[in-house]
């Protein structure tokens, strides 16, 4: 009996003889290439050939390699995003800062020239806080009796009349502005020299022109300046500008609002004009030196008397009150 092999066996003799014929194709082809550079162009076409099966077989690997770039760039976007508004938040407030200092500096330089420029010595003062008081016009400054301020010394800024130190502590003051309802200051129109009188209502930014006739002459946009015959403020220091002008003939005044020239709700610093009181003292009444002399003859005589008898006499002539005359007013 003849002995044949099993298939599977001739199957894989089959494979390795084709494998050995595939094998020696491989080195002859690789030797002639070597030696002959004739396959260049047989390598081009298959590469050409078998281009869109290798980039469909490496669009898995490419799109894994996108989509791990993309959520990479995507925080790092976000970090970056991060830093750069808290570098924004820091240049917003360091602009801010040097926007305030070169304001502060610019409002220096201007009181550093108009104290130059005043008659009178001056103190730079800053101002520390308003007060609590919701229903007046008064700040507090870093300056007090420590460096010479004085009761009704007047303060100013750059360009005109703040108000008028009212209180003063031994390193702070109170200063009442122009705009407080209980402030009046002289003042005088530059234009043709009418005296008047300023008075605050309490409100930011209004002043009155009170009890001035309705003739007077004045007109909107006239500068009124002090005047300086109350000795206490210096005479030519702006004061504030008309703004409105009221004529009615059925009232006896006009009403006349005014805006205050100062920059009385703006500047941090203010000067302090260190001015004294050399006004005159007011000379006497003539009915009250009556009055006081025939008071004194009256003592006189109630010293010289004796007993009971004399002090009813004092009792039932007392010192007539004192009335003021007509022609005083």
């Amino acid at each position: 009996m003849e002995y044949s092999p099993p298939p599977l066996f001739k199957q894989g003799a089959s494979a390795r003889a084709k494998m050995v014929f595939f094998a020696l194709i491989a080195l002859i082809l690789l030797g002639v290439d070597s030696h002959m550079r004739s396959l260049a162009m047989v390598r081009q076409v298959i590469s050409t050939a078998l281009y869109p099966l290798q980039v469909v077989a490496l669009a898995p690997r490419d799109a894994l390699y996108y989509v791990g770039d993309y959520f990479s760039s995507l925080a790092d976007i976000k970090a970056e995003n991060e830093k750069l508004k808290l570098q924004q938040t820091v240049n917003a407030r360091t602009l801010q800062q040097g926007q305030q200092l070169l304001a502060e500096n610019i409002q220096l330089r201007h009181l550093l020239g108009t104290a130059e420029r005043l008659p009178v010595k001056s103190v730079l003062g800053e101002i520390l806080y308003d007060t609590r008081d919701a229903f007046t016009r008064k700040i507090v400054l870093d300056r007090g009796l420590q460096h010479g301020v004085a009761l009704g010394q007047p303060v100013i800024d750059h360009i005109g009349v703040v108000g008028q130190v009212t209180r003063v502590f031994p390193f702070t003051s109170e200063v009442t502005l122009l705009t407080d309802k209980n402030q009046a200051i002289p003042v005088q129109v530059v234009r043709n020299g009418l005296r008047s009188v300023a008075y605050g209502r309490g409100q930011s930014n209004v002043l009155d022109l009170r009890f001035m006739p309705t003739n007077a002459d004045i007109q909107k946009g006239d500068t009124l300046v002090t005047s300086g015959i109350d000795g206490v403020y210096p005479p030519g220091l702006a004061v504030a500008t008309v703004s409105q002008v009221e004529n009615k003939s059925a009232d006896s005044f006009a009403r006349i609002m005014c805006q205050p020239t100062a920059g009385i709700d703006r500047n941090r610093q203010l000067l302090i004009l260190l001015t004294e009181n050399k006004l005159a003292p007011r000379p006497v009444d003539d009915a009250k030196e009556k009055n006081s002399k025939a008071a004194g003859i009256l003592r006189h005589a109630a010293s010289r008397t004796n007993g009971t008898s004399g002090r009813g006499i004092v009792e039932a002539a007392p010192a007539p009150t004192p009335q003021p005359a007509t022609s005083s007013r």
